[in-house]
């Protein structure tokens, strides 16, 4: 298999950081969250301040809520947090993190499955 071919088939399955056909593509209410983008947001929080982490990938202000789930993913609300501290935190696009709203990595799960579903894509 040509290189180039391989990288061309990636790119028309969208696997970019900016995710997401799924988000975008879906039409009727979801009940799982889409993946949003395939890599964690890295975000200056600040202490006190309340925040609302989208958690259904549906949201065009990633990582954050903009109410989007009411239409699209009703039963999949934004998760609420506060951080104690000033910080920087990445936080979670792909939407199937154990810990939300904070990445623990399970992206490169996504990653591998779109690599995965573009080889076979390829071969058919």
């Amino acid at each position: 298999m040509n290189s180039s071919r391989f990288l061309v088939a990636l790119r028309c399955r969208g696997w970019t950081r900016s995710g997401g056909t799924a988000a975008s593509s879906t039409s009727a209410q979801s009940t799982q969250p889409v993946v949003a983008a395939r890599l964690p947001y890295r975000v200056k929080v600040s202490a006190g301040k309340r925040y609302a982490w989208c958690a259904c990938g549906h949201s065009k202000k990633q990582p954050f809520c903009d109410g989007a789930h009411k239409s699209k993913a009703p039963s999949i609300p934004p998760l609420r947090f506060t951080p104690d501290k000033d910080r920087t935190v990445m936080l979670c696009a792909c939407k199937q993190t154990k810990g939300p709203p904070y990445c623990d990595g399970s992206h490169f799960k996504v990653i591998f499955q779109d690599v995965m579903k573009s080889i076979k894509g390829v071969f058919k």
